[in-house]
């Protein structure tokens, strides 16, 4: 038997154009994936297939997607150089015009009006509109934000350290990163605070949810666009990729000029994002799971606890308590003040909440709890539902994503390192709060936590804006590592590199 010697075309790549059932697409380095009917007649000459390589998710981006998102970068790509020959002054100029655009009632009413759009359209969906309503609140948020990045110094040359040898200066300064891609869900608000990459001499693309992309499309047209004219800013300098198809947020993160990725949405979405993205090479910020843990110590003060519970549960966002660990040495005082502060943050909110109790931990908790019928306010509509439920431990790995009704769990452990235990198996290692009037215990708890924010009290203190007088672009939790040389809350005027420049006095120098 004879066999043909493989030429030098047979091994050139071929252009993928089309995709055949049952085909079978290798990843991982040692798994297959294998394509659908769907798949497969959807799938076009000139799309393309990103393979996730720890899943084997078969990610269809049509060329269309692709196509409209290049353009994006291609533009964000020459804004970024385009930056460089623009003043402070100019990036200043562009903050204040737009939070006085956001501020200005008539335009703000344009603005407002395609946001009751959106949100009346995602509740006929059965959609959560916790992060969608732009409320009175959200929009003051945003215009303050904006003007602390016009109030910050950009730093974009400032120089970070400097080194004297004889004959020669090496000196660190600070450089712009890059493009700076953003895909978040339905949040209108990041929109706003994901401009903050231009202090810094940064540009960005942003895909938004389609939940949002209306209220989006309204706050470039009459806000960020004219800022950006008036300022003379490149218009491409932060750029909206208006698709509401999540094709285009795989495309965005599979471009491997992106010099930072930044998601921002449900857990699921997020990693899968960040999964493309680092297979294009590109560093990521990921804000997806989240949900805090509060623990009640042996040498917990009550009132101190109760004020904790109630404080972290006025609104649904990831540091929301979303786990609550009592000792059992002061359950039986401590459980009932949890409840009660429970209803407490609930009536505040004009409902009431709903409570799971660890199987384990149920003779803690008074048996009328399991029977009481009530009212819970859901995405979909207000449901009839027990006010107490058991859950087994896996379940503590579940971040109560809820609607208007405060929703939490509960659990009684012996102690708090049993509590820092169940916190490294099940959370996702974003917030913890130990509740300890021992100085000793405070700073064993800190040592020990591996979250990148942990704190004695509240859990809702995480924030950029409200801890550091800075807007935040995301948070990232420790759920799959921690972070290299950077905080977990990542900001506008931390998006930079170093670079290092030689100032040579001594023309005989040499090595």
């Amino acid at each position: 038997m004879t066999t043909r010697p493989v030429s030098t075309d047979d091994r050139t790549p071929q252009r993928l154009r089309a995709l055949q059932p049952g085909q079978l697409v290798p990843f991982g380095g040692d798994r297959v994936a294998v394509v659908d009917d769907a798949l497969a007649a959807a799938f076009g000459d000139g799309d393309r297939l990103v393979v996730v390589q720890d899943s084997g998710a078969l990610l269809h981006i049509p060329a269309t997607e692709h196509a409209l998102v290049r353009a994006a970068v291609d533009d964000a790509v020459a804004a970024f150089a385009a930056l460089a020959d623009v003043s402070d002054e100019q990036i200043t100029d562009f903050f204040e015009h737009f939070a006085r655009h956001l501020a200005d009632d008539d335009v703000f009413a344009a603005i407002s009006a395609a946001n009751e759009i959106d949100v009346a359209a995602a509740l006929q969906r059965g959609r959560s509109t916790t992060r969608l309503r732009l409320s009175e609140g959200m929009r003051a948020d945003m215009i303050a934000g904006l003007r602390v990045w016009r109030d910050t110094n950009g730093g974009r040359d400032a120089i970070v350290e400097r080194v004297v040898h004889e004959g020669w200066t090496v000196t660190a300064r600070r450089a712009p990163l890059g493009v700076v891609g953003f895909v978040f869900e339905g949040r209108p608000n990041v929109f706003a605070d994901a401009t903050g990459v231009l202090r810094t001499g940064n540009t960005a693309v942003l895909r938004i949810g389609s939940d949002a992309l209306g209220t989006a499309r309204s706050i470039v047209a009459h806000a960020l666009r004219p800022a950006l004219q008036m300022s003379g800013l490149p218009l491409a300098a932060v750029a909206l990729v208006d698709s509401p198809e999540r094709a285009a947020g795989w495309a965005l993160f599979d471009d491997g000029r992106l010099a930072l990725a930044v998601a921002r949405g449900s857990g699921e979405a997020v990693a899968q994002l960040g999964a493309v993205a680092r297979q294009a090479g590109t560093p990521v910020s990921l804000h997806g799971t989240g949900g805090a843990w509060l623990v009640a110590s042996a040498h917990a003060d009550t009132d101190r606890f109760a004020g904790a519970v109630r404080h972290s549960l006025d609104r649904k966002v990831c540091n929301t308590l979303n786990v609550c660990c009592i000792v059992a040495d002061r359950a039986a005082e401590l459980v009932p003040v949890f409840v009660d502060a429970l209803r407490g943050a609930a009536t505040a909110r004009g409902t009431t909440p709903r409570l799971h109790v660890l199987e384990v931990s149920r003779s803690h908790v008074d048996a009328a709890h399991f029977a009481a019928q009530v009212q819970i306010g859901r995405a979909g509509g207000t449901t009839t539902e027990p006010f107490a439920t058991c859950i087994a431990e896996a379940d503590l790995a579940t971040e109560w994503e809820w609607e208007t009704s405060p929703e939490v769990s509960l659990v009684v452990v012996d102690d708090v390192a049993s509590a820092l235990d169940l916190f490294h198996r099940h959370s996702p290692r974003l917030v913890a709060s130990l509740i300890s009037d021992d100085p000793a215990e405070q700073a064993s708890f800190a040592a020990r936590c591996d979250a990148p924010f942990v704190g004695n009290g509240f859990t809702r203190w995480v924030d950029g804006q409200f801890a550091l007088d800075r807007p935040e672009l995301g948070l990232s939790n420790w759920e799959t590592g921690r972070l290299l040389a950077r905080s977990a809350v990542l900001s506008g005027d931390s998006v930079f590199t170093l670079r290092l420049i030689a100032d040579v006095s001594d023309e005989r120098m040499h090595r």
